[in-house]
């Protein structure tokens, strides 16, 4: 039986190469976000000493925002046609942020998601001139939201740092 709906090309305007280039930078996106949202869910759960009330806060506020985007950045790979990464392998391979091992003290973790998130903006930054070129707004509004979010995260984190 034919049906003029079995067709599954994908014809957004946005050619092949294009779109898997894309979805293969969104993948490292999503790499870099899942092991800041790990680290961070880590330092919620293990943070001590006398700022611990609000770093505790801050950080759950911060890993739930984060885990909200890993579903956007995952959906925008699928809708381009692409597998989304979903494996800690797929992902030791993709991201750009080292693992914290032991138990950091509370500034050091600050330290720590500082970097993660300023290393997350700049994977998202990376991918705007490949997303400009194939004029691709859905991915462009993504990563102006991410970054928007990781820059002004970093800028918090960073201001708990200064005497």
């Amino acid at each position: 039986m034919s049906s003029k709906f079995t067709n599954t090309a994908i014809d957004i305007g946005i050619n092949e190469k294009d779109r898997k280039a894309i979805a293969q930078g969104l993948s490292a996106l999503l790499a870099d976000s899942y092991s800041l949202y790990l680290m961070t869910h880590n330092f919620h759960w293990n943070v001590k000493g006398p700022m611990f009330n609000t770093l505790h806060t801050m950080f759950m506020a911060q890993y739930t925002e984060q885990w909200a985007a890993l579903d956007l950045i995952a959906e925008r790979i699928r809708a381009l046609g692409e597998p989304a990464p979903g494996t800690y392998k797929e992902f030791a391979k993709l991201t750009s942020i080292k693992e914290v091992e032991g138990t950091p003290k509370a500034m050091d973790m600050v330290k720590h998601l500082v970097k993660a998130q300023e290393a997350t903006a700049r994977t998202a930054r990376k991918l705007f001139p490949l997303v400009e070129k194939a004029n691709d707004q859905p991915t462009a509004d993504l990563l102006t939201q991410r970054q928007d979010i990781h820059e002004k995260t970093a800028w918090m984190l960073r201001s708990l740092l200064e005497e």
